[in-house]
Protein backbone atom coordinates (compact mmCIF):
# COMPACT_ATOMS: atom_id res chain seq x y z
CA UNK A 1 0.00 0.00 0.00
CA UNK A 2 1.50 3.72 -1.04
CA UNK A 3 2.25 6.27 1.43
CA UNK A 4 -1.22 8.06 0.22
CA UNK A 5 -3.57 5.32 0.45
CA UNK A 6 -2.60 3.95 4.07
CA UNK A 7 -2.85 8.25 5.43
CA UNK A 8 -5.81 8.30 3.54
CA UNK A 9 -7.13 5.35 5.52
CA UNK A 10 -5.88 6.66 8.55
CA UNK A 11 -7.39 9.74 8.30
CA UNK A 12 -11.29 8.04 7.32
CA UNK A 13 -11.12 6.01 10.17
CA UNK A 14 -9.72 8.34 12.87
CA UNK A 15 -6.76 6.56 13.44
CA UNK A 16 -4.33 9.26 12.13
CA UNK A 17 -2.24 10.85 14.95
CA UNK A 18 -2.70 14.59 14.66
CA UNK A 19 0.04 17.63 16.18
CA UNK A 20 -0.81 20.76 16.02
CA UNK A 21 2.30 23.34 16.79
CA UNK A 22 0.78 26.63 18.38
CA UNK A 23 -1.65 26.59 20.98
CA UNK A 24 -3.02 29.67 20.82
CA UNK A 25 -6.15 31.59 19.41
CA UNK A 26 -5.84 29.59 16.38
CA UNK A 27 -3.89 25.99 17.33
CA UNK A 28 -6.18 25.36 20.33
CA UNK A 29 -9.64 25.62 19.26
CA UNK A 30 -7.95 23.42 16.27
CA UNK A 31 -6.91 20.88 18.33
CA UNK A 32 -9.81 21.00 20.02
CA UNK A 33 -12.49 19.93 16.89
CA UNK A 34 -10.19 17.16 15.57
CA UNK A 35 -10.17 15.51 19.17
CA UNK A 36 -13.91 15.68 19.69
CA UNK A 37 -14.12 13.91 15.95
CA UNK A 38 -11.88 11.11 17.23
CA UNK A 39 -8.40 11.80 16.55
CA UNK A 40 -5.88 11.80 19.03
CA UNK A 41 -4.20 15.00 19.07
CA UNK A 42 -1.14 16.48 20.39
CA UNK A 43 -0.92 20.16 21.17
CA UNK A 44 2.83 21.29 20.80
CA UNK A 45 3.38 24.61 22.00
CA UNK A 46 6.81 26.43 23.18
CA UNK A 47 6.05 28.01 26.22
CA UNK A 48 5.92 25.73 29.66
CA UNK A 49 2.92 27.83 31.20
CA UNK A 50 0.62 27.75 28.53
CA UNK A 51 1.59 23.53 28.38
CA UNK A 52 0.87 23.27 32.11
CA UNK A 53 -1.82 25.22 32.24
CA UNK A 54 -3.28 23.09 29.10
CA UNK A 55 -2.20 19.70 30.82
CA UNK A 56 -4.74 20.50 33.73
CA UNK A 57 -7.76 21.51 31.27
CA UNK A 58 -7.31 25.42 31.57
CA UNK A 59 -8.08 26.80 29.03
CA UNK A 60 -6.75 30.45 27.80
CA UNK A 61 -8.86 31.24 24.36
CA UNK A 62 -12.66 32.56 24.50
CA UNK A 63 -13.03 29.50 21.92
CA UNK A 64 -12.57 26.70 23.83
CA UNK A 65 -14.09 26.30 27.22
CA UNK A 66 -12.18 24.62 29.77
CA UNK A 67 -14.84 22.09 30.79
CA UNK A 68 -14.81 20.99 27.55
CA UNK A 69 -10.73 20.61 27.40
CA UNK A 70 -11.06 18.69 30.65
CA UNK A 71 -13.36 16.31 29.25
CA UNK A 72 -10.84 15.68 25.95
CA UNK A 73 -8.08 15.18 28.96
CA UNK A 74 -9.97 12.55 30.58
CA UNK A 75 -10.79 10.58 27.88
CA UNK A 76 -6.92 10.87 26.13
CA UNK A 77 -8.07 12.39 23.27
CA UNK A 78 -6.05 15.93 23.74
CA UNK A 79 -2.62 16.25 25.51
CA UNK A 80 -0.29 19.17 25.60
CA UNK A 81 3.36 19.31 25.52
CA UNK A 82 6.52 21.07 24.64
CA UNK A 83 8.61 17.90 23.71
CA UNK A 84 9.15 18.01 20.08
CA UNK A 85 10.04 14.04 19.62
CA UNK A 86 7.12 13.11 18.93
CA UNK A 87 6.59 14.44 15.95
CA UNK A 88 8.12 12.05 14.74
CA UNK A 89 4.91 9.54 15.44
CA UNK A 90 2.49 11.92 13.74
CA UNK A 91 0.66 11.53 10.65
CA UNK A 92 -0.27 14.82 10.15
CA UNK A 93 1.60 18.49 11.97
CA UNK A 94 -0.50 21.55 11.57
CA UNK A 95 2.13 24.58 12.10
CA UNK A 96 -0.49 27.29 13.73
CA UNK A 97 2.22 29.63 15.14
CA UNK A 98 2.45 33.95 15.23
CA UNK A 99 3.77 35.79 11.79
CA UNK A 100 4.48 39.52 13.68
CA UNK A 101 5.98 41.98 11.99
CA UNK A 102 9.38 43.29 13.08
CA UNK A 103 10.26 46.46 13.97
CA UNK A 104 11.02 47.26 10.22
CA UNK A 105 7.43 46.18 9.31
CA UNK A 106 9.36 43.17 7.41
CA UNK A 107 7.67 40.05 8.00
CA UNK A 108 9.05 37.95 11.40
CA UNK A 109 8.76 34.40 10.59
CA UNK A 110 11.64 33.06 12.71
CA UNK A 111 8.15 31.09 14.60
CA UNK A 112 7.29 29.28 11.07
CA UNK A 113 11.23 28.50 10.71
CA UNK A 114 11.71 26.76 14.09
CA UNK A 115 8.94 25.05 13.71
CA UNK A 116 9.36 23.60 10.51
CA UNK A 117 12.92 22.74 10.74
CA UNK A 118 11.74 20.86 14.04
CA UNK A 119 9.44 18.78 11.67
CA UNK A 120 11.61 18.53 8.76
CA UNK A 121 14.27 16.87 11.63
CA UNK A 122 11.65 14.26 12.69
CA UNK A 123 10.44 13.64 9.14
CA UNK A 124 8.96 9.78 8.26
CA UNK A 125 8.27 8.96 4.77
CA UNK A 126 4.39 9.22 5.06
CA UNK A 127 3.38 12.77 6.86
CA UNK A 128 1.07 15.32 5.94
CA UNK A 129 2.37 18.64 6.67
CA UNK A 130 -0.09 21.66 6.41
CA UNK A 131 0.41 25.72 7.59
CA UNK A 132 -1.64 27.66 8.65
CA UNK A 133 0.26 30.47 9.82
CA UNK A 134 -0.35 33.39 7.97
CA UNK A 135 2.83 34.31 5.22
CA UNK A 136 3.93 36.20 2.24
CA UNK A 137 3.05 33.77 -0.56
CA UNK A 138 5.52 31.50 -1.78
CA UNK A 139 6.80 31.01 1.79
CA UNK A 140 5.16 27.00 1.66
CA UNK A 141 6.92 26.39 -1.51
CA UNK A 142 10.29 28.45 -1.04
CA UNK A 143 10.81 27.67 2.49
CA UNK A 144 8.94 24.86 4.08
CA UNK A 145 9.58 22.44 1.12
CA UNK A 146 13.24 22.56 0.99
CA UNK A 147 13.88 21.66 4.77
CA UNK A 148 11.89 18.31 3.85
CA UNK A 149 13.80 17.68 0.84
CA UNK A 150 17.10 18.08 2.56
CA UNK A 151 15.91 14.99 4.86
CA UNK A 152 14.82 12.97 1.38
CA UNK A 153 11.04 13.96 1.39
CA UNK A 154 9.98 13.57 -1.97
CA UNK A 155 6.55 15.37 -2.70
CA UNK A 156 3.61 14.51 -3.30
CA UNK A 157 4.96 10.35 -3.20
CA UNK A 158 6.06 10.05 0.73
CA UNK A 159 5.59 13.72 1.63
CA UNK A 160 2.36 15.53 1.55
CA UNK A 161 2.91 19.40 2.17
CA UNK A 162 -0.09 21.99 1.59
CA UNK A 163 -1.20 25.51 3.03
CA UNK A 164 -4.27 26.18 4.48
CA UNK A 165 -4.90 29.88 6.18
CA UNK A 166 -6.53 29.92 9.48
CA UNK A 167 -9.71 32.10 9.87
CA UNK A 168 -10.18 31.96 13.28
CA UNK A 169 -12.23 34.93 14.46
CA UNK A 170 -11.34 34.88 18.49
CA UNK A 171 -14.90 35.63 20.40
CA UNK A 172 -17.17 35.11 17.82
CA UNK A 173 -19.83 33.27 19.20
CA UNK A 174 -21.55 32.71 14.97
CA UNK A 175 -18.31 31.29 13.44
CA UNK A 176 -16.43 28.62 14.84
CA UNK A 177 -14.04 26.60 13.62
CA UNK A 178 -16.71 24.02 11.99
CA UNK A 179 -18.90 27.39 10.26
CA UNK A 180 -16.18 28.79 8.84
CA UNK A 181 -14.94 27.27 5.06
CA UNK A 182 -11.19 26.07 4.75
CA UNK A 183 -9.07 26.69 1.72
CA UNK A 184 -6.72 24.51 0.81
CA UNK A 185 -3.90 24.21 -1.20
CA UNK A 186 -1.33 21.78 -1.44
CA UNK A 187 2.15 21.22 -3.61
CA UNK A 188 0.75 18.14 -5.67
CA UNK A 189 -3.47 17.05 -6.67
CA UNK A 190 -2.32 14.34 -3.94
CA UNK A 191 -1.24 16.94 -1.09
CA UNK A 192 -3.82 18.89 -1.79
CA UNK A 193 -6.52 16.17 -1.75
CA UNK A 194 -5.07 14.80 1.70
CA UNK A 195 -5.54 17.74 3.11
CA UNK A 196 -8.97 18.66 2.10
CA UNK A 197 -9.71 15.01 3.62
CA UNK A 198 -8.51 15.89 6.55
CA UNK A 199 -10.21 19.11 7.09
CA UNK A 200 -13.49 17.56 5.98
CA UNK A 201 -13.74 15.61 8.84
CA UNK A 202 -14.28 18.30 10.95
CA UNK A 203 -15.25 21.16 8.11
CA UNK A 204 -18.65 20.80 6.57
CA UNK A 205 -17.10 22.93 3.51
CA UNK A 206 -13.81 22.88 2.10
CA UNK A 207 -12.28 24.77 -0.89
CA UNK A 208 -9.48 23.66 -2.93
CA UNK A 209 -7.21 26.17 -4.66
CA UNK A 210 -4.41 25.28 -7.33
CA UNK A 211 -1.42 26.05 -5.30
CA UNK A 212 -0.36 26.92 -1.69
CA UNK A 213 0.49 29.98 -2.90
CA UNK A 214 -3.36 30.98 -4.08
CA UNK A 215 -4.29 30.13 -0.43
CA UNK A 216 -1.04 32.05 0.66
CA UNK A 217 -2.61 35.03 -1.37
CA UNK A 218 -6.99 34.21 -0.38
CA UNK A 219 -5.32 34.80 3.55
CA UNK A 220 -4.03 38.30 2.34
CA UNK A 221 -6.34 39.35 0.00
CA UNK A 222 -9.38 38.97 2.78
CA UNK A 223 -7.19 41.11 5.32
CA UNK A 224 -6.50 43.56 2.78
CA UNK A 225 -9.89 44.23 2.38
CA UNK A 226 -11.01 44.74 5.78
CA UNK A 227 -7.97 46.46 6.40
CA UNK A 228 -8.62 48.88 3.61
CA UNK A 229 -12.54 49.44 4.10
CA UNK A 230 -11.85 50.11 7.91
CA UNK A 231 -9.20 53.04 6.58
CA UNK A 232 -12.24 54.42 4.03
CA UNK A 233 -14.88 54.34 6.96
CA UNK A 234 -12.10 56.20 9.41
CA UNK A 235 -11.20 58.87 6.62
CA UNK A 236 -14.76 59.21 6.31
CA UNK A 237 -15.17 59.87 9.81
CA UNK A 238 -13.02 62.66 9.55
CA UNK A 239 -14.88 64.27 6.76
CA UNK A 240 -17.78 63.73 8.00
CA UNK A 241 -16.78 65.40 11.01
CA UNK A 242 -15.63 68.29 9.20
CA UNK A 243 -19.14 68.89 7.12
CA UNK A 244 -20.96 68.21 10.80
CA UNK A 245 -22.78 64.99 9.90
CA UNK A 246 -23.00 62.00 12.04
CA UNK A 247 -20.50 59.14 10.71
CA UNK A 248 -22.92 56.35 11.55
CA UNK A 249 -26.16 58.03 10.47
CA UNK A 250 -24.50 58.65 7.14
CA UNK A 251 -23.02 54.57 6.54
CA UNK A 252 -26.28 53.45 7.67
CA UNK A 253 -28.32 54.60 5.34
CA UNK A 254 -25.78 53.49 2.49
CA UNK A 255 -26.21 50.09 4.19
CA UNK A 256 -30.20 50.38 3.39
CA UNK A 257 -28.86 49.27 -0.03
CA UNK A 258 -29.36 46.05 -0.58
CA UNK A 259 -26.81 45.27 -3.34
CA UNK A 260 -23.16 46.62 -3.93
CA UNK A 261 -22.42 47.39 -0.88
CA UNK A 262 -21.39 46.52 2.74
CA UNK A 263 -20.86 48.72 5.73
CA UNK A 264 -17.63 49.61 7.59
CA UNK A 265 -17.25 51.50 10.36
CA UNK A 266 -14.90 53.85 11.77
CA UNK A 267 -12.83 53.06 15.16
CA UNK A 268 -10.23 53.94 17.32
CA UNK A 269 -7.38 51.95 15.44
CA UNK A 270 -6.68 48.52 14.37
CA UNK A 271 -6.16 45.73 16.63
CA UNK A 272 -5.63 41.96 16.52
CA UNK A 273 -3.23 39.63 14.58
CA UNK A 274 -4.79 40.04 11.11
CA UNK A 275 -5.76 43.39 9.92
CA UNK A 276 -2.73 45.39 11.87
CA UNK A 277 0.02 42.97 10.11
CA UNK A 278 -1.07 40.71 7.66
CA UNK A 279 -1.46 43.43 4.87
CA UNK A 280 2.27 44.44 5.40
CA UNK A 281 3.14 40.61 4.69
CA UNK A 282 1.64 41.29 1.01
CA UNK A 283 3.25 44.71 0.62
CA UNK A 284 6.88 43.46 2.27
CA UNK A 285 6.78 40.77 -0.59
CA UNK A 286 5.63 43.07 -3.40
CA UNK A 287 8.52 45.74 -2.71
CA UNK A 288 10.68 43.14 -3.40
CA UNK A 289 9.65 42.43 -6.45
CA UNK A 290 10.12 45.95 -7.39
CA UNK A 291 6.19 47.06 -6.84
CA UNK A 292 4.71 49.36 -4.29
CA UNK A 293 1.41 48.45 -3.06
CA UNK A 294 -0.36 51.91 -2.36
CA UNK A 295 -3.81 51.12 -1.36
CA UNK A 296 -1.92 48.75 1.13
CA UNK A 297 0.44 51.76 2.47
CA UNK A 298 -2.21 54.41 2.46
CA UNK A 299 -4.73 52.35 4.69
CA UNK A 300 -1.96 51.36 7.10
CA UNK A 301 -1.15 55.53 7.17
CA UNK A 302 -4.76 56.24 7.88
CA UNK A 303 -5.93 53.33 9.92
CA UNK A 304 -2.37 54.03 12.52
CA UNK A 305 -3.37 57.52 13.07
CA UNK A 306 -6.80 57.18 14.30
CA UNK A 307 -4.99 57.09 18.39
CA UNK A 308 -3.81 60.57 17.44
CA UNK A 309 -7.18 61.76 16.22
CA UNK A 310 -8.67 59.89 19.45
CA UNK A 311 -6.40 61.92 21.36
CA UNK A 312 -7.08 64.94 19.54
CA UNK A 313 -10.74 64.31 20.35
CA UNK A 314 -10.42 64.20 24.09
CA UNK A 315 -8.50 67.23 24.42
CA UNK A 316 -10.18 69.23 22.47
CA UNK A 317 -13.58 68.34 24.73
CA UNK A 318 -11.37 68.79 27.55
CA UNK A 319 -10.38 72.30 26.11
CA UNK A 320 -13.77 73.16 25.98
CA UNK A 321 -15.13 72.32 28.97
CA UNK A 322 -12.49 74.17 30.06
CA UNK A 323 -10.30 71.19 32.15
CA UNK A 324 -6.44 70.99 31.00
CA UNK A 325 -5.45 67.09 30.23
CA UNK A 326 -2.59 67.34 33.05
CA UNK A 327 -4.51 65.87 36.13
CA UNK A 328 -7.58 64.99 34.75
CA UNK A 329 -9.06 61.41 35.64
CA UNK A 330 -9.60 59.66 32.13
CA UNK A 331 -11.41 56.02 32.74
CA UNK A 332 -11.20 53.98 29.28
CA UNK A 333 -14.09 51.08 29.00
CA UNK A 334 -12.66 48.69 26.67
CA UNK A 335 -9.07 48.03 26.35
CA UNK A 336 -9.42 44.81 23.91
CA UNK A 337 -9.02 45.38 20.00
CA UNK A 338 -12.93 44.06 19.50
CA UNK A 339 -16.03 44.06 21.07
CA UNK A 340 -16.60 40.75 23.43
CA UNK A 341 -12.82 39.79 23.53
CA UNK A 342 -9.93 40.04 25.95
CA UNK A 343 -7.44 40.26 23.16
CA UNK A 344 -5.68 42.78 23.40
CA UNK A 345 -2.59 42.25 20.60
CA UNK A 346 -1.80 45.54 18.54
CA UNK A 347 -4.86 47.12 20.62
CA UNK A 348 -5.04 51.12 20.15
CA UNK A 349 -5.27 51.38 23.55
CA UNK A 350 -1.76 50.76 24.48
CA UNK A 351 -1.04 53.67 22.37
CA UNK A 352 -3.65 55.99 23.48
CA UNK A 353 -3.30 54.97 27.29
CA UNK A 354 0.23 55.45 27.09
CA UNK A 355 0.04 59.31 25.15
CA UNK A 356 -2.33 60.02 28.06
CA UNK A 357 -0.71 58.97 30.91
CA UNK A 358 2.69 60.68 29.63
CA UNK A 359 0.57 63.98 29.03
CA UNK A 360 -0.56 63.59 33.33
CA UNK A 361 -3.84 62.32 32.79
CA UNK A 362 -5.05 59.90 35.80
CA UNK A 363 -5.90 57.30 33.56
CA UNK A 364 -7.79 54.26 34.60
CA UNK A 365 -9.67 51.65 32.78
CA UNK A 366 -12.44 49.03 32.79
CA UNK A 367 -12.69 45.64 30.83
CA UNK A 368 -14.12 42.77 31.45
CA UNK A 369 -12.08 40.43 29.34
CA UNK A 370 -8.91 41.82 30.92
CA UNK A 371 -7.83 41.89 34.00
CA UNK A 372 -4.59 43.93 33.94
CA UNK A 373 -3.08 45.51 31.57
CA UNK A 374 0.79 46.71 31.20
CA UNK A 375 1.32 50.36 30.01
CA UNK A 376 4.79 51.36 29.43
CA UNK A 377 6.34 49.31 32.06
CA UNK A 378 3.56 49.77 34.95
CA UNK A 379 0.99 47.22 35.21
CA UNK A 380 -2.99 48.46 35.49
CA UNK A 381 -5.56 46.49 37.33
CA UNK A 382 -9.40 46.69 35.89
CA UNK A 383 -11.73 48.54 38.15
CA UNK A 384 -15.47 47.88 37.94
CA UNK A 385 -17.55 50.43 36.19
CA UNK A 386 -20.07 51.32 38.54
CA UNK A 387 -21.76 54.45 39.03
CA UNK A 388 -19.55 56.09 41.63
CA UNK A 389 -16.24 55.24 39.33
CA UNK A 390 -17.95 56.48 35.74
CA UNK A 391 -19.24 59.58 38.31
CA UNK A 392 -16.07 60.25 39.30
CA UNK A 393 -14.18 60.59 35.79
CA UNK A 394 -13.77 63.81 33.95
CA UNK A 395 -13.61 62.03 30.62
CA UNK A 396 -15.11 58.48 29.82
CA UNK A 397 -13.29 57.25 26.61
CA UNK A 398 -14.91 53.62 25.18
CA UNK A 399 -12.48 52.21 23.33
CA UNK A 400 -14.15 48.46 23.12
CA UNK A 401 -17.91 48.19 23.45
CA UNK A 402 -18.24 45.64 25.28
CA UNK A 403 -21.78 44.06 26.14
CA UNK A 404 -21.26 43.67 29.68
CA UNK A 405 -21.08 47.64 30.17
CA UNK A 406 -23.91 49.81 30.67
CA UNK A 407 -23.78 52.30 28.22
CA UNK A 408 -27.48 53.86 29.50
CA UNK A 409 -25.77 54.43 33.17
CA UNK A 410 -22.65 55.81 31.27
CA UNK A 411 -25.00 58.59 29.54
CA UNK A 412 -26.88 59.29 32.95
CA UNK A 413 -23.92 60.03 34.67
CA UNK A 414 -20.69 60.53 32.18
CA UNK A 415 -19.59 64.66 32.49
CA UNK A 416 -18.01 63.63 29.02
CA UNK A 417 -18.03 60.84 26.58
CA UNK A 418 -15.57 60.01 24.16
CA UNK A 419 -17.37 57.20 22.24
CA UNK A 420 -15.41 55.97 19.44
CA UNK A 421 -17.51 52.69 18.76
CA UNK A 422 -20.99 54.62 18.73
CA UNK A 423 -22.00 52.68 22.09
CA UNK A 424 -23.94 55.21 23.40
CA UNK A 425 -27.33 55.76 22.78
CA UNK A 426 -28.36 59.01 20.99
CA UNK A 427 -30.99 59.63 23.96
CA UNK A 428 -32.64 62.77 25.85
CA UNK A 429 -30.91 61.24 29.17
CA UNK A 430 -27.26 62.18 28.17
CA UNK A 431 -25.94 63.84 31.15
CA UNK A 432 -23.03 65.48 29.69
CA UNK A 433 -20.98 66.09 26.42
CA UNK A 434 -20.89 63.28 23.90
CA UNK A 435 -17.61 62.81 21.43
CA UNK A 436 -18.36 60.18 18.10
CA UNK A 437 -15.84 59.70 15.57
Amino acid sequence: MDHATALSRRIATHTARLTIIGQGYVGLPLAVEFAKAGFAVTGLDADPDRVAALATGRSHVPDVRSEELQTLLRDGRYHATGEPALLADSDAVLICVPTPLRKSKAPDISYVVAASREVAARFRPGQLIILESTTYPGTTEELLLPLFQENGARIGEDLFLAFSPERIDPGNPTFKVKDIPKVVGGLTPTCTRLASALYREIIPRVHEVSTPKVAELAKLYENVFRNVNIALANEFSLMCRHLGVSTREVIDAAATKPFGFMPFYPGPGIGGHCIPVDPLYLSWKMRLSGYEARFISLADEINRAMPAHVLSLVCDALNEMGLALKGTRILVLGVAYKRGSGDTRESPAYEIIATLRRKGAQVSYADPHVPTFPVDGTELKAVEPGEEELRGADCLLILADHPEFDYRMVARVGRLIVDTRNSVPDIAGVRGRLVKL
